[in-house]
């Protein structure tokens, strides 16, 4: 077979045709633990009754009707995730890029509401934020900024977790008008912040009438152990948005918003045709449903603690771990040299697993499994990770 697709991807030498919670089959009918969740995305793990009885229901009805009218389901939508987050209004978008590219544009606007003629937003190092021009001349990261000159201007760069940094640029630049960063870097090799940021960064915004934007793309859901990461630090930003999780597969964003951020967008502002259709939003409540019903956030946060033990104890004497980090369903191990060949051979093992920041093994695993499932994962990658480590000894 030909390939007509543009080589934006290298794809793994696998193709998959069905999955069941935690499992998929490929074409050849091998079996694979899901350690990523197509990379935080399917939280509920693969073909979930209640999102499967959604779509199907839905579909049977009515899937598109465009945003020039109401849409129930969407206004539904907007009222869970409000609830849920302590905000007051919701847009809907297809993806984490679109979804941070409003926050962006919701940012500027109101500086210039302010009268700021050149509002800018303070972004950190490290960060990722998408590929749409906006979002990756805000991402942290010049590799995937390279050739895509020139960027978009008002972004003022800091180093992720420095309060300090941010003081400096409230005392030095007068068009600042929000901060956006992640509450933990998923793309930057799963690093958390200190605890001490987030509230810090609350209080700062609060002082300079600045908007406190948090990207939960990737740790939104439930993903961190708690619906969205910003409850662990017990503040409330002025802008959320969410993607991945919130559909289960099913492509959907969100930018939430507060307080005078609420009502910056007004009719004309800001649109999109797809975004908040009914089919993707009967699949975003049944998501919603399944994750408070069950109580997932908390039982994941649970046995990801025990993972992350185990994970260490198990690792604590391998020679190339520098460092194993963990917000519930969310573990970065930091080897001391590139391992992105662990990837094939985690495939190769039946396991699926990411690298990212070049030495980081990143695990996102769907927040259903059940303990047998999570033993196995970390047995699984710490045989692998020893059997590197012992590689690189007889070399």
């Amino acid at each position: 077979m030909s390939d007509k697709l543009m080589d934006t991807y290298t794809p793994l030498p696998v193709s998959f045709e069905r999955g069941e919670g935690a499992w998929l089959w490929d074409t050849c009918g091998k079996r694979y633990l899901d350690a990523l969740s197509g990379v935080a995305v399917c939280n509920l793990g693969h073909a979930h009754p209640a999102v499967s009885k959604a779509l199907c229901e839905q579909a049977g009805k009515l899937l598109h009707t465009s945003n020039i009218y109401k849409i129930p389901l969407q206004q539904q939508l907007a009222g869970e995730l409000t609830r849920l987050a302590g905000m007051d209004k919701a847009f809907f978008c297809n993806s984490g890029a679109e979804a941070n590219e409003a926050a962006i544009k919701l940012a500027r606007l109101y500086g210039h509401q302010k009268g700021i003629k050149t509002p800018s937003i303070v972004v950190t190092s490290g960060s990722f934020h998408g590929r749409t021009m906006a979002t990756l001349s805000a991402t942290g990261n010049r590799k995937i900024q390279a050739g895509f000159e020139p960027l978009v201007r008002g972004f003022v760069r800091v180093e992720y977790s420095d309060l300090d940094a941010i003081r400096n640029v409230a005392k030095n630049d007068p068009d600042v008008v929000a901060v956006l960063v992640e509450p933990v870097q998923g793309e930057g090799g799963v690093r958390m912040p200190d605890d001490d940021y987030l509230p810090g960064l609350r209080t700062l915004c609060d002082e300079q009438e600045w908007l406190l934007m948090l990207d939960e793309v990737q740790t939104g859901m439930g993903r961190t152990g708690k619906m969205f990461a910003f409850q662990h630090s017990g503040i409330t930003p002025d802008v959320m948005t969410l993607a991945k999780g919130l559909g289960n597969g099913v492509p959907v964003g969100a930018c939430l918003a507060r307080g005078a951020a609420a009502s910056v967008f007004q009719p004309g502002n800001h649109a999109t045709t797809f975004g908040g259709n009914p089919l993707v939003c009967s699949a975003a409540l049944a998501v919603i449903e399944t994750l408070e019903q069950q109580n997932l956030p908390a039982q994941a946060a649970e046995l990801a603690s025990r993972m992350l033990e185990n994970l260490r104890n198990t690792l604590s004497e391998s020679a190339c771990v520098k460092e194993i980090r963990g917000k519930g369903m969310m573990f970065g191990i930091e080897l001391d040299r590139p391992c992105s060949e662990l990837v094939t051979r985690a495939l190769d093992a039946g396991l699926l697993i990411n690298v990212t920041a070049t030495n980081v093994i990143r695990l996102l695993p769907p927040l259903i499994l059940d303990e047998k499932e999570a033993d196995e994962i970390v047995d699984r990658v710490c045989r692998l990770i020893n059997e590197f480590a012992a590689l690189d000894t007889a070399a």
